[in-house]
């Protein structure tokens, strides 16, 4: 017996056999035999699929949205970086510490 290969699906595909899941129309031997997945897996996508069709409908339907960055506070920091930077690159060249070339 030859050993398969591992398979990956597309999200479109995973929801279209959780959603057929779902339904229950069909026995679990049966998606298996129509999507050609193993049904724990099957059952694995149809679990994942319910817990998460909340999320679909809330929030307006955006995903998690990124902590807030203060733009302010950023542009301060490298400019402080900038000024440390070029205030010990000079004392640097002037000790002869750092070569002209970089």
């Amino acid at each position: 017996m030859t050993k398969r290969t591992r398979r990956t699906h597309s999200a479109a595909f995973k929801a279209k056999v959780a959603m057929a899941a779902v339904k229950g129309e069909r026995t679990l031997a049966e998606l298996e035999q129509q999507f050609d997945a193993h049904p724990n897996q099957i059952t694995e996508w149809k679990r994942q699929l319910q817990e998460r069709a909340a999320d679909a409908f809330g929030a307006g339907g955006t995903a998690p949205s990124e902590p807030q960055v203060d733009l302010k506070e950023l542009h301060a920091k490298i400019g402080q970086l900038t000024l440390e930077n070029d205030f010990l690159g000079g004392t640097l060249n002037q000790a002869g510490l750092l070569s002209a070339k970089r």
